[in-house]
């Protein structure tokens, strides 16, 4: 391909499929305080409280008004009144827009709905045990955008398998029939990276490698988003167009090309 694509496309591209995730400062600041600051301005909201003059440091201490019993309840309302918003999801796509057309494609599918997580510190209800999203029904052509509305550091954050270290782990998964995703943990803890992600950041991974979280052993709520996108024309597994992902880039020449009809009689 050398010739068709800029050397900082080249670059970002060989970074991506050598790591399989990156982290950038997001693209669109504005974007993302007006996420941010719906967020906290909805929990507010469902919580019976004015708005937050500071967004950032509600959200961080939303377990001195929240306990995991009532986590959930939150969770949902916050997500759905976010998911409900006419701009959210352009919003969202804005963060990185550019690196996901270098990573993914200029035409894209996005998941139609974007989900959330909310971690409160020493919490065990909120778990995501470690996976591999495409053992269950996701296509391995599919990236994950994933936002921190909080700075989401060490075990406030997501832990994801190097590459080199998950061929390994997959090539031994037979091993594991018999035993919990626990013992698999245990296994891979070692190489696990803890990622860093600042908020002004966002991560963007390969779905491919196995990840995911543990307890939050830091003083301050995880606040995370997630939303996968694709090339609109890679192959589908389980989630399908129009069912889980809705084309949100299409360019000119391909809605012509879909919407081209041959005259009747023309192959008679």
């Amino acid at each position: 391909m050398t010739g068709f694509l800029s050397p900082d496309e080249i670059a970002l591209g060989d970074r991506f499929v050598a790591d399989q995730w990156l982290i950038l400062p997001v693209e669109d600041a504005d974007a993302l305080a007006r996420i941010r600051d719906r967020t906290a301005a909805l929990a507010a909201g469902h919580l019976g409280m004015p708005l937050p003059n500071d967004p950032q440091h509600f959200l961080d201490r939303i377990g001195d008004r929240v306990g995991p019993a009532r986590l959930n309840d939150l969770r949902l309302a916050v997500i759905q009144g976010l998911n409900a918003e006419s701009w959210f999801r352009t919003s969202y796509h804005a963060l990185a827009r550019r690196a996901l057309s270098t990573v993914v494609g200029n035409e894209l599918a996005m998941q139609r709905t974007v989900g959330l997580s909310v971690q409160l510190p020493g919490d065990d209800s909120s778990l995501l045990p470690l996976h591999c999203d495409v053992w269950d029904g996701d296509s391995p052509y599919e990236v994950v955008l994933w936002l921190p509305l909080v700075d989401c550091l060490r075990t406030k954050s997501m832990c994801i398998l190097p590459p080199a270290a998950n061929a390994r782990a997959c090539a031994g998964l037979k091993g594991f029939a018999d035993r919990t995703v626990d013992d698999l943990f245990a296994s891979v803890e070692q190489d696990l990276v803890w990622l860093d992600v600042p908020y002004g950041h966002f991560l963007l991974f390969s779905q491919n490698l196995l990840h995911g979280n543990r307890v939050n052993l830091e003083p301050a709520t995880r606040w995370s988003m997630n939303c996968r996108f694709k090339s609109l024309f890679s192959p589908y597994a389980d989630k399908r167009l129009g069912e889980f992902f809705e084309p949100i880039t299409l360019r000119a020449a391909t809605r012509l090309g879909l919407d081209f009809r041959f005259p009747d009689g023309f192959h008679d």
